[in-house]
């Protein structure tokens, strides 16, 4: 979705990674909210989603590291086809595992995470815990707390206070352990798991959070 043409084009394009069900078509109204403030958005189905290749998947496993590899293609694709573009990924819910291992272990620009899963077995207690389903991991996920600490590039982490699924206090912990040269920070919102556009809207559909992730962008600091 390119920039919308009544707006300065703001040379950036974000991938976007979304959560664990449907297809890209269910975050067409945030890739238009971005868009219609002179952001490019790249959106992609993983594997197994959409009209993606087909893919085994066991509705039970959360996800799977073959969707890191889409999103890390995705991005590269992106880095050629718009080369003079700052370029960095958008991501919500399991979207935010990919988009933290990517960002880690690839030219990343800059990453915003909503609903950042921080502890993969947290979640899968909690979800146990609230509805008695059984979400397995794949054996990979045994590293993935190690992940957060070697992401370099800037990162915002929006959560909603009422987010039962990725607590609020999660993102704060990692915003808090930023080291040196790591440079994040926590928008958070009175709301619940993914709420963010419809919580953070004012005049226009999601146009609150736009401006704060543009603010971010830019360098300036705000919320937590």
């Amino acid at each position: 979705m390119e920039p919308a043409a009544n707006v300065p084009d703001r040379h950036t394009t974000m991938v976007m990674a979304y959560g664990d069900s449907n297809n890209m078509s269910y975050f067409l109204w945030q890739a238009r909210a971005l868009s219609q403030v002179g952001y490019r958005v790249y959106l992609f189905d993983y594997r197994g989603f959409g009209h993606s290749s087909d893919f085994a998947i066991d509705r039970q496993q959360l996800y799977y590291l073959e969707f890191t590899t889409d999103l890390r293609t995705v991005l590269a694709d992106a880095r050629q086809r718009y080369p003079h573009s700052r370029t960095g990924i958008i991501g919500f819910s399991m979207g935010t595992i990919m988009g933290s291992e990517v960002a880690a272990t690839s030219k990343c620009d800059f990453l915003i995470a909503e609903g950042y899963v921080a502890n993969l077995q947290q979640l899968v207690a909690a979800i146990f815990q609230r509805s008695q389903k059984v979400v397995t991991l794949p054996d990979a996920a045994a590293d993935y707390p190690q992940v957060a600490r070697r992401v370099y590039c800037p990162w915002l982490l929006i959560g909603g206070t009422a987010d039962k699924n990725t607590p609020l206090a999660d993102s704060v912990m990692v915003a808090r352990q930023a080291r040196w040269r790591q440079r994040r920070q926590v928008l958070c919102f009175e709301g619940g798991h993914l709420e963010g556009f419809y919580k953070l809207s004012e005049g226009e559909y999601g146009d609150k959070y736009v401006r704060e992730v543009t603010r971010f962008l830019a360098g300036k600091r705000r919320g937590v």
